[in-house]
């Protein structure tokens, strides 16, 4: 968990947000199906990190490493912070654009392993060299292998070639299989497929497997569940139901039900990212419209954040224009705190209650009850929501106005008699309109992506990240020509599995690096420059 203190104007509060573990990326792509996948996955990681490392606030993501399997296991990226290292991520990119896509070779049958194994490696030795605080976060690490290869076949290697290895930091191993397939016309707002129960989703035990269009909004999309709050250490929400009002379900009538829910976004807001509409708006500003819901269910506390129902209203009875603010999903909550029977019978209620509004054609009007904070002699004002079923079983919960943030507007009747020119005038220019079914924001850009990249960009046109361009600086000043050097992560190679009867040997090379395996910062790349390259005689 992030401990952010907000600095807004108004009275701070600590608030949790849950932040992901360390991520590592393995792209298990053989030719030639590089070729026909390389644009795309870059262009779609391009996109996520420009989006990622723009966010304002407390990170969402903390390490991110990035590993490559063809003939053999390359580091490509060291474990780095995301926040603040827009230009190490884009610089691994352009690498990953530069490799072979032409050609044939024979992979290792245990690349993969190693690949798995050295990343695990990898983030041992940099939790060694951490605060302590800062390590607690890093104690499991999610790892995804991103393949061209069938998906069942990569799972039974990855179970057969590390059924000997230690995997109690692993929080969770998946397998995203990349299918040929286009999504059609961009219709889907959603192209990650959810993991299931099913067999052909879930093989084994520790290992999930999906699939993922070979496209860049699919790609995106994937990437982008990263961003999510998928802590499951506790429910975020409860959602209080007066049981008299459905006692179909509950025959407790003087309690009321309580429905155990997870919250999940479903857009980011533009506060959260400069040079947007409302991007000078920040989240820890009162005036923003981070959605105190949202802000309060993040929050790490013995009592949850409660939405209390206290009455039902048709779903023709709420104007659009009394709702404000960000609209959150409901779930039913996956906490691992909770034991099995109570998460079914939590889940079939949830359940039942949107089939039965979707039936009634209702909608839920609840009142938000933060934690309590201790004793106040002031009043906390209330916040009220509209509660929204959905065929997806999810819930939406959008902020409801009340009387106090009501202005007064008037709304006159149309008239009935309308001139006739007036009429086909505006009819003629509706009927030259493009007519769609729905709205589908996959079909809409706002070239997002190239500003948010471009609020990156060194000044004077210096496109290597300080960490790459080192070589570059000091080599004039002792020879007079420039290199290129490619980055590789400096943890100490594991062993290759020795010819029978032949003793294994590790260079002295590699022995003196396996205690530096991370990138310098700026401040130490700085004084080193100082020692080689002094500015007078």
């Amino acid at each position: 968990m992030y401990h952010g203190q907000t600095t807004g104007k108004g009275p701070s509060h600590c608030m949790q947000i849950y932040q992901q573990p360390p991520r590592l990326l393995i792209v298990h792509i053989t030719l030639p199906s590089w070729a026909d996948i390389c644009s795309n996955l870059c262009e779609a990681l391009q996109n996520f990190f420009s989006l990622a490392c723009s966010l304002v606030g407390p990170s969402r993501m903390s390490l991110f490493s990035l590993y490559m399997v063809q003939n053999q296991h390359e580091c490509i990226l060291p474990f780095v912070q995301v926040k603040g290292n827009f230009a190490r991520l884009q610089a691994c990119i352009s690498e990953l654009r530069l490799l072979q896509r032409e050609g044939c070779f024979r992979p290792q049958g245990i690349s993969l392993q190693l690949a798995v194994e050295d990343g695990l490696q990898q983030l041992k030795q940099y939790s060694r060299h951490v605060t302590t605080g800062a390590a607690l976060t890093y104690t499991s690490l999610e790892i995804t292998v991103l393949t061209s290869q069938p998906g069942k076949e990569v799972v039974k290697q990855l179970e057969e070639g590390l059924k000997d290895t230690d995997l109690v930091r692993v929080r969770r191993l998946q397998v995203v299989e990349i299918t040929k397939g286009v999504l059609g016309c961009m219709d889907s707002a959603s192209p990650v497929e959810e993991p299931s129960s099913d067999e052909n989703s879930v093989l084994g035990t520790d290992i999930d497997l999906q699939t993922v269009d070979n496209d860049v909004v699919s790609m995106e999309m994937f990437f982008k569940a990263w961003l999510h709050n998928s802590g499951t250490d506790q429910e975020h929400v409860h959602l209080l139901l007066p049981s008299r009002c459905l006692s179909n379900i509950s025959r407790a009538r003087d309690n009321p039900m309580c429905l155990k829910c997870d919250l999940q976004e479903r857009l980011l807001s533009p506060s959260l990212l400069p040079g947007t509409a409302g991007g000078s708006l920040r989240m820890d500003d009162p005036k923003g419209d981070f959605s105190t819901l949202y802000q309060m269910a993040s929050q790490s506390s013995a009592s949850r954040y409660k939405l209390r129902v206290i009455k039902a209203l048709k779903s023709s009875g709420v104007c659009e224009s009394l709702t404000y603010g960000l609209p959150f999903i409901l779930r039913p909550t996956s906490c691992w705190q909770l034991d099995w029977d109570e998460l079914e019978t939590n889940q079939q209620h949830f359940h039942a209650l949107c089939h039965s509004l979707l039936k009634r054609e209702w909608l839920l009007l609840a009142k938000g009850e933060p934690p309590s904070r201790g004793h106040s002699l002031r009043e906390a004002a209330s916040t009220f929501y509209v509660i929204l079923p959905s065929c997806s079983a999810t819930l939406l919960v959008r902020a409801v106005a009340t009387r106090e943030l009501l202005l007064p507007s008037p709304f006159p009747l149309l008239p009935e008699d309308l001139p006739a020119d007036s009429l086909r005038t505006v009819e003629s220019v509706l009927d030259d309109l493009e007519l769609e079914p729905t709205y589908n924001p996959l079909q809409v850009w706002s070239h997002l992506y190239p500003h948010l990249s471009s609020t990156f960009a060194k000044p004077q046109g210096q496109l290597h990240p300080s960490w790459e361009s080192r070589g570059l600086r000091k080599h004039p000043c002792k020879a007079g020509q420039l290199q290129i050097n490619r980055v590789r992560a400096r943890v100490a190679p594991l062993p290759m599995t020795p010819a029978p009867g032949r003793a294994p040997k590790m260079p002295a090379a590699s022995k003196a690096s396996s205690g530096v395996f991370f990138p310098p910062s700026t401040e130490e790349e700085e004084e080193m420059e100082e020692e080689e390259c002094p500015s007078g005689p």
